[in-house]
């Protein structure tokens, strides 16, 4: 019921926007007789920017009247997200011994408030299905040794180049058979949507992809990546050096942590300091993109769980969880939709960057998780005190307590490795 009125009050409704544009582009492509990358939005600048796979992928939507296309949409994302929500809560309830099916729903309930899964549905963006599609490799298959391990990134960064980042991830963490079936995938899935359609697949990587133009504003407040912060100091001019200069920090802080991660075992942690590394670093950072922060803000809640009852650790990470969790429902941001200058509008329109910062830097690397195996096919390692439960580590023993001096971080409260 809370969750309702809040809904009610806060949830912006933009009528389908994205869904509108590819609706209406897939008609003008099929029906009409157009390119598909010449299509425009009436009264507006966006158009179809993703590429041909995604058309290929999207193609039947052009069958679909438009309540029926409204329907698919809400539905694929509701239905990957409630399994998403699963994969990640299931194991944390069983750990802390609460009740599964309660927890699920109460956790359910917290995504279906938080801003960027709104503006998915309200959007009829397809930010959820391709956070599926790389969870599945890196949360399913890959801990498990799969030969197919890699299919999910690679057919994601197909239909949207962004999560080719969890390629870069799979090899620099070593797991080369999963990097290259991946970069297979996506070689595949392309090269079949440049055979079916020729002219919109040369349209795309030689004139669509380098038109900035088609996304929008870089400086719009909606954009929360680094190159929005860039941006938004200088609108007219930003500077593509400072932008650089932040990408490379943020990639060797990832660098660091993410092979940290797998090193102890720690795969869900890997996927989401991924995500949270490619809503930084990508030029353009919706405020819906940001759902790939979701696996890093549930994850600090297990690692609250974790820790000792009553102790600074638990304290500080579930004080982390809630207030990154509360700014991410209130749509903060807009307040400085038309001003962000001064200090208050660099700071306040930047808010959600800093969340993701702070994730990138802060989310612990959960040290109890299953044991690392063979970096080259991502199999697990013999699991001493360690079981795996839907594919998600997890620990048998019911007290996790830590030794003694080995609490580190923010006032000894956050290990941070």
């Amino acid at each position: 019921m809370a969750v309702a009125a809040f809904l009610a009050v806060a949830a912006v409704r933009h009528g389908f926007f994205d869904l509108k544009v590819y609706y209406g582009a897939l008609n003008f492509w099929v029906h009409d007789g157009g390119d598909i990358y010449d299509f425009l939005k009436s009264g507006t600048q966006y158009g179809f920017t993703y590429p041909p796979f995604a058309a290929l992928v999207m193609l039947p939507m052009a069958y679909l009247p438009w309540p029926a296309a409204i329907t698919v949409s809400v539905i694929a994302s509701v239905l990957v997200g409630t399994v998403l929500i699963w994969w990640l809560v299931d194991p944390i309830s069983r750990r802390a011994g609460w009740t599964r099916w309660f927890a699920f729903a109460v956790a359910l309930c917290l995504v279906a408030a938080f801003e960027p899964m709104r503006e998915t549905i309200n959007f009829g963006q397809v930010n959820m299905l391709l956070v599926f599609l790389v969870a599945v490799d890196l949360l399913r298959l890959l801990p498990r040794g799969s030969r197919w391990a890699g299919v999910g990134i690679g057919l994601a960064t197909a239909i949207k180049l962004t999560p080719g980042i969890f390629i870069v991830y799979l090899l620099v963490t070593r797991r080369w058979r999963a990097a290259f079936t991946a970069m297979a995938a996506a070689a595949g899935a392309t090269l079949v949507a440049a055979a079916l359609f020729p002219d919109a697949s040369r349209e795309f990587w030689t004139e669509a992809l380098w038109n900035t133009g088609r996304v929008g504003e870089l400086a719009f407040v909606s954009n929360q990546s680094l190159r929005g912060v860039v941006a938004r100091l200088q609108p007219e001019h930003p500077s593509t050096l400072a932008w650089l200069g932040l990408v490379l920090v943020a990639l060797a802080v990832w660098f660091w942590r993410s092979r940290a991660a797998v090193a102890a075992g720690d795969e869900a942690t890997g996927f989401a300091l991924t995500g949270v590394l490619m809503c930084l670093v990508s030029p353009v950072t919706w405020v819906h993109h940001l759902v790939w922060l979701l696996p890093a803000l549930i994850l600090l809640v297990d690692n609250a769980m974790a820790a000792p009852a009553g102790s600074r650790r638990r304290r500080a990470l579930l004080g982390f969880a809630i207030v990154g969790y509360g700014l991410l429902i209130s749509r903060i941001v807009w307040v400085w939709e038309r001003d962000f200058t001064g200090v208050d509008g660099f700071l306040g329109s930047n808010t959600y960057v800093w969340i993701s910062v702070a994730l990138l830097v802060l989310l612990p690397i959960r040290r109890w998780a299953t044991p690392p195996g063979d970096p080259s096919t991502g199999r697990p390692g013999s699991a001493g005190s360690a079981v795996e439960t839907a594919g998600v580590p997890q620990l048998d023993q019911p007290d996790r307590r830590e030794p003694a001096g080995e609490r580190h971080g923010i006032g000894g409260a956050l290990t941070v490795r």
